[in-house]
Parts: C-alpha cells; structure tokens; sequence
C-alpha cells in the first residue's frame, strides 16, 4: 500500500509477547502547511520535516491536554529550528536564520547547537530536558535523551523531503510481560535489528501499516487505530487586532500615517493581516485632536 493516500497519520502498535511500543507517522498535507509561505529551501524542509515527525512519535505518549515542543538553537545556518505538537495532533513550527541555504547533509544546518524537548502541560507544570546537538542525526539525539532521561531504550528512524516527512519509533516499555533482563535484551533487539533494515525511502513510499506489517508480520503485534494529524495555528484577525491596540493610539496613528494600513504576518504560519484605519474606532477621538 503506497504512502500517498495514508498520511497524515500517526500509527501505534505493541508487542503482544514483548514490553515494546512502537509508532509510525506519516506526514503530507500537515507537513506542506507547515512549511509553506516561507521560503524555506529543500534542505530547510527536510530537517523541519523529520523535527515535525519526531515530535508526532514523542507527543503521542502524552497523557494529559498539552503539548511538546521540540527546539534547537545553535550557531550554525539555522538559528533557531522549532516544531510542537499538541494532545490533539496538531502541528506548526519555524525555522530562522539562513532559511534558504542548500546542504548535502540538513543536520550541518544546526552545527555545535543544542536540542531542547518542553513538555507544556494545560494548567499544569512546564518540564524541559536540554541536550547537546554532537550526534550524526536528530534521531540519535532524541536516542540519548531518552535512555539519558526516562532510562528507556527507546530509538527513532526519521526521515523527509521537501514533500512528506516520516518517521518510526520503538521504546521498551517497564518489565511487565518479561521479568528475565537476558530475556529482555533479546527481545528489543530483535525488534531493533528489523527496524535497522528500514531505508529512508521505505519511511517516505510505504503507509504505515504497511511498513509494521513488513517488518513484523512474523511477531504478534496489536495495531491500533490510527491517528489524525494536521497543522493548525492559533494566529487570527481578532488576536493580531487586539495585539495592536496594545500600542499607544499616537503609534497607531503614525503608523497609518506612513502607509494607510498596518500589516501583519504571523510567524508561524505566514499568514498576513491588513488593518486600515476603520478597523480602529478607538482612533476616532485622537483623529478629532488632529
């Protein structure tokens, strides 16, 4: 089954026999939303396609209404490089700095920087774990912090282009079904060595179901229900309105001044907002001054 008309998913699935979780994702439409109307180059959109499909496969652990927000920062051609997901699915991210540059290899975008994962918990408290970007890949940063962090084997293949985004994710769960360590071993390393055989070109053509089926048919797996992911940004009209009335009203006059009307372009998103002088009844009485 090819990816084309099986994306926009994330997948979950277990061991029957075995304390391992796996998850796949699959991203097209979330993923070209997310990176349009920035200018982004083909290498810019790969690295923020495998952060976007990195922080799908974290996200879906979480047990509360929240997010994760997966960011990095370092001295290289890309600033700062940041993708979230909320509880619900819903994805949006940016990158800045030299967002247009080409490289052979993305992760040279993010030499000598760091990776941060915060954990935003809705009326709860803010968790955020921090570490050094001197791996080869995100996905064996993201291999480090978990065993570092959660004590967890846990391992990411991440993959994307300028077009889809992908990614598959195995974690050992706590000793529950298997008590033997000897045991245990064998048993994630058997689930690890098939994952190996994964080519990225296997995470960007095969839907997810297909791509566990091809690498663990032979093993009892419970496969649940697919997921839903799709890009949202909570930018707006009415929020880029209320933001500028947080300006002096002479700011506001000035500014309509210059050029008639006041743009503005959420970062985020790219969307853009024109606000004439109508939009502004509260400059009714300084226009009156005037």
């Amino acid at each position: 089954m090819s990816l084309d008309n099986n994306t926009d998913v994330a997948t979950r699935f277990l061991f029957e026999q075995a304390d391992i979780r796996g998850e796949t994702v699959a991203l097209k439409q979330s993923f070209e939303q997310l990176t349009e109307n920035h200018g982004y180059s083909e290498t810019v959109r790969a690295l923020l396609g495998q952060f976007a499909a990195a922080v799908v496969l974290i996200s879906n652990n979480l047990k509360y209404r929240g997010k994760i927000i997966l960011q990095a920062q370092s001295q290289g051609d890309l600033s700062l490089l940041m993708v979230e997901c909320t509880s619900e699915a819903a994805i949006r991210g940016i990158a800045r700095g030299d967002v247009s540059t080409e490289r052979d290899d993305p992760w040279e975008l993010l030499a000598g920087g760091q990776l941060a994962i915060t954990i935003e918990r809705e009326n709860g408290p803010r968790y955020q774990g921090i570490i050094a970007l001197d791996t080869h890949s995100l996905a064996a940063a993201l291999d480090d912090y978990f065993l570092q962090s959660e004590q967890l084997n846990t391992r990411f293949w991440l993959s994307a282009n300028s077009e889809y985004a992908a990614g598959l994710m195995l974690q050992q769960l706590p000793a529950q079904l298997n008590q033997d360590a000897s045991a245990r071993e064998d048993q994630w390393q058997h689930a690890v060595i098939l994952a190996d055989t994964v080519q990225a070109s296997d995470l960007l053509t095969l839907a997810p179901d297909a791509l566990i089926y091809r690498l663990y048919h032979q093993d009892p797996i419970r496969l649940y229900p697919a997921t839903s992911v799709s890009f949202h940004c909570p930018c707006s009209r009415e929020r880029s309105h209320s933001a500028l009335l947080l300006l002096p009203l002479v700011e506001l006059e000035e500014m309509l001044e210059d050029d008639g009307h006041i743009d503005m372009q959420c970062d985020m998103c790219g969307q853009a907002y024109r606000f004439l002088r109508s939009d502004f009844t509260e400059l009714a009485d300084t226009r009156i001054l005037h």
